[in-house]
């Protein structure tokens, strides 16, 4: 006997939105986040836009205690904290207050580097030999399990807590090591997610590789331009993204609402073989993800109504398109319908699995798809295979069963999930 998995609470800190009302009025209205960044312009970037969250002092404090706002320097878990605990609030679910932690409850929490603010500022303590002045948060926020461990304290989690980082798929891996867990029986509730860190210690890095855009410094809304014919390039973004998910039976027993439900999923790597690089993914690989994440959910290729992309607003677009008409077997008219989030948050690393996952869970649960901004002079090619129309520019409030949510990473990994309108009343066949 497996367990039917089902999502039951959703938090999320956004460049368009730091909780899950505002994220939600900025989808369905496709508001960006994207804005210019003083620091980017100072260090000479050529990318001098960013997608960054604003958290004021007045909502860390209802996550924080005053001692820890004082040590906090790593934005990563700050996002990640806010998301997770508001995830667990927003699924009606208390924190454990006893001294007994809840031995069914546990977290996969994704990072890809954590606190690098706080490892420089480290550093140059080190250097100056003053290791005293340390303090005692620097290993807190420095490993990367610094954000799944402060989590499991504060919500008293005793089940599997672990962090997981595999790039750009991290947070739609950690929403699938979760669901695992629970179908399998291991664990009854799992809080999934992912964060990343803001700032020109982690953005750098891709503006030095010259794959973040440079031509829209003045104009930054306009800069994330996913299946665009402009598109020159990503935007860097932070945030985090949270999901509880939790076995049907136990949702259904406390009477928890329950936003969708989760029916499998794949990941695979493509080894950096072929086409694939570490910055390029293996075509084949991308496209035995998706059939095979298909196969284990039960799912026809025809019964796909919506597909969450990754689609970064780079020249992999066109492939990213190409191999989902090849492995739906569909194109034309007869393509899903596609969105991606980046044209409002640009690239949010190792959060936009997770970030897009809240953004595919909301659009099932609420009877919306949301538009893609930005891309209103649509690639050619993408144009070739499949139609306009498919690719909505303008918010449709519709109500669909089946959506698709795929995520690709550096080091040519992918992470593919499958999720379902839940209809109410429908109990399981297990």
């Amino acid at each position: 006997m497996t367990n039917r998995v089902v999502i039951t609470g959703l938090g999320v800190v956004s460049p368009n939105g730091a909780d899950l009302g505002q994220f939600r009025h900025a989808l369905k209205n496709g508001l960006s986040g994207i804005r210019h960044d003083p620091q980017l312009e100072q260090l000479l970037f050529s990318c001098q836009i960013a997608g960054k969250p604003v958290i004021d002092e007045a909502r860390l404090s209802q996550y924080f205690t005053e001692l820890e706002i004082r040590n906090l320097d790593s934005t990563g878990i700050v996002y990640g904290v806010i998301a997770g605990m508001d995830a667990w609030k927003d699924a009606g679910l208390e924190i454990a207050d006893s001294e007994v932690p809840d031995w069914e409850s546990g977290t996969v929490f994704g990072t890809g580097t954590s606190g690098i603010d706080k490892f420089r500022s480290a550093i140059y303590k080190l250097d100056n030999l003053e290791i005293r002045k340390l303090g005692s948060t620097v290993v807190a926020q420095t490993m990367a399990s610094g954000v799944s461990a402060l989590l499991a304290g504060k919500i008293g989690l005793g089940n599997q807590v672990t962090t997981n980082s595999s790039a750009c798929a991290t947070g739609t891996e950690s929403v699938l090591m979760a669901y695992e867990r629970i179908k399998n029986g291991q664990a009854t509730i799992m809080l999934a997610g992912s964060t990343s860190d803001s700032g020109p210690y982690i953005w750098g890095g891709f503006d030095a590789m010259k794959v973040c855009t440079y031509k829209h410094n003045g104009n930054p809304e306009k800069g994330s331009r996913p299946m665009s014919e402009t598109a020159s390039g990503f935007v860097p973004g932070s945030g985090a993204g949270a999901l509880v998910l939790e076995s049907l039976e136990h949702a259904l027993s406390r009477g928890a609402k329950i936003y969708a439900e989760i029916l499998g999923g794949n990941v695979n790597a493509g080894g950096q073989r072929g086409t694939g690089t570490m910055t390029a993914p293996n075509a084949q690989a991308v496209q035995r993800c998706i059939v095979s994440a298909l196969a284990a959910s039960g799912v026809n290729p025809t019964e796909i109504e919506v597909i969450n992309g990754h689609l970064t607003a780079t020249s992999k677009d066109t492939l990213e398109i190409e191999n989902w008409v090849k492995a739906l077997g569909r194109s034309g008219k007869d393509f899903p319908y596609i969105n991606s989030v980046k044209g409002m948050t640009g690239h949010c690393i190792s959060a936009s699995g997770s970030i897009e996952c809240v953004a595919s869970v909301l659009q099932i649960s609420e009877g919306f798809i949301f538009p893609n901004i930005n891309c209103e002079d649509l690639h050619p090619e993408i144009e070739k295979l499949v139609d306009p129309l498919q690719i909505p520019r303008v918010c449709l409030e519709r109500e669909f069963d089946i959506l698709i949510k795929a995520s690709f990473g550096f080091g040519d990994v992918n992470a593919c999930l499958l999720l379902k309108r839940y209809h109410h009343g429908e109990r399981s066949i297990n």
